[in-house]
């Protein structure tokens, strides 16, 4: 009989939160008794997960920006964390953790540059931080195309997970990991999870409450059709992970015992997806769809536009039409600016994640870069800088997700792209502010009326009342 395999996936990740002028997390509504979001899922999931173990027997990725989070608030829990990958990573060469591209920027709706940008840095503070390759990298909202897959490759990414509807066959066998063969005669390695158990275990509550039930009852059918064969079958679940804990109370204890007690002695191995390439690479090849996600059927359109997943979304055109349009000034001021310095912008940009690291400090990286540079121009490559990091997170996927604009997420969204306009404005000294106005006004909560103009502005005078003394 083939082997037969069980593993679970946890995407876990919070977007960005901090203020854009004081680089701190404010206090949050709705997240009490915590200061704020990070903190209350912290204390329901990530801890309590840690405690238990969970992070050596699951698959598992973090978003960067919150890791980096927990290692400056929450350093023995981040530690934890990483040693649990590390023992899989010293027993096998491989290990179960996976990386993600940095801002949880939706990639197909990016530019290339920012792809690149994007994904270099995702797996630049997967190294810092856990001390070898990533083998895989998880997509955010699993959003998917050949550019982005392509660039994973040749920075020596093997794998991804996918959702089944993300393949373009009607016959996919989701027990199989899959080639997908890519421009320049790359390819890359595709999982994906199974949809039935992961919607299960994601949105049915009642059916995760007891985990020897949910193995018997769910899991286990599932194998035994495959009981017959010679081939090796492995079953992939997949979902957010803060579903352990902090979406489902108590789930961190189910998960404990799935994967620590649930299987054992049914002749089911808990392997990872890393692990299981070494046993069993793929040898079948198949196409992707590209431009679909795992969260939204109608493809991309939840991150740009209208579609069915979240009512009175026309919102979301115009703050993705806004913000496209400001990273256009900023991208402007910034690839002039530099090309008197002789330096190309993007590779430049794609290096300074060493900064945000603190492998090296601003200066000596802007140094070994510029030789002699002067004390004022280095400054103006420091404001440069301080634009590109907000412009990346302007584009976080997160403030498009939900039915309004009136959210904490779409707020910093705007936010950061008000700070990147400001320190790029500094550069060139002109206020692209009332030129943009337009645009923002276009945005407005359906609930509240809060419009896009207003929080633009007021992240502009705060920025200029604190820089500007």
């Amino acid at each position: 009989m083939g082997e037969l395999a069980f593993c679970v996936h946890g995407h876990f990740y919070q977007p960005v939160r901090e203020d854009p002028i004081n680089g701190t997390i404010p206090d949050e509504r709705g997240a009490m008794p915590f200061r704020n979001w990070n903190e209350l899922i912290f204390n329901h999931c990530y801890k309590p997960n840690a405690e238990l173990g969970n992070f050596e027997r699951i698959s598992f990725n973090f978003g960067p920006t919150l890791f980096r989070w927990m290692e400056e608030q929450h350093p023995d829990t981040y530690r934890n964390i990483i040693e649990q990958d590390r023992r899989n990573y010293e027993k096998y060469g491989v290990g179960n953790a996976l990386a993600q591209s940095y801002h949880h920027t939706i990639l197909p709706l990016a530019s290339s540059q920012d792809k690149q940008t994007q994904i270099r840095w995702g797996i630049a503070d997967y190294e810092h931080r856990f001390g070898h390759k990533p083998s895989g990298m998880w997509l955010p909202e699993a959003a998917v195309d050949l550019e982005s897959l392509t660039i994973m490759a040749e920075m020596g990414v093997i794998f991804t997970i996918l959702a089944p509807w993300q393949a373009d066959t009607f016959s996919l066998d989701y027990t199989q990991p899959y080639l997908v063969d890519l421009p320049g005669g790359k390819q890359i390695t595709v999982f994906f999870y199974q949809q039935d158990l992961s919607t299960q275990i994601s949105f049915d509550p009642a059916s995760t409450e007891n985990a020897d039930r949910f193995a018997a009852n769910s899991i286990l059918p599932r194998l035994k059709s495959f009981s017959g064969e010679n081939r090796a079958r492995f079953i992939m679940v997949a979902s957010d992970g803060e579903l352990y804990g902090h979406h489902q109370p108590y789930r961190d204890k189910f998960l404990a015992h799935l994967m620590n007690g649930a299987l054992t002695e049914r002749n089911v191995s808990h392997v990872f997806p890393a692990l299981w390439l070494l046993k069993h690479p793929a040898t079948e090849k198949i196409k992707i769809k590209e431009y679909t996600s795992w969260s939204c059927h109608h493809g991309v359109e939840r991150w740009r536009g209208i579609c069915d997943c979240t009512i009175h979304s026309d919102w979301k055109q115009s703050l993705k039409q806004a913000i496209d349009e400001t990273a256009a000034f900023i991208d402007t001021v910034y690839v002039e600016t530099l090309a008197t310095y002789d330096v190309d912008p993007w590779t430049f940009r794609d290096d300074y994640i060493r900064v945000i690291l603190g492998q090296i400090s601003e200066s000596e990286f802007i140094r070994s870069w510029i030789p002699n540079i002067s004390p004022s121009d280095l400054q103006t490559i420091s404001l440069l800088m301080r634009g590109q990091i907000n412009r990346q997170r302007m584009y976080t996927s997160c403030g498009w997700f939900f039915d309004d604009f009136d959210r904490i997420e779409p707020i910093n969204v705007v936010s950061y792209a008000a700070q990147a306009l400001y320190w790029i404005s500094r550069v060139s000294g002109k206020n692209y502010m009332e030129q943009l106005l337009p645009s923002y006004k276009k945005i407005s909560s359906w609930r509240s009326n809060l419009n896009g103009a207003d929080v633009f502005q007021a992240q502009w005078h705060k920025a200029t009342a604190a820089f500007e003394v």
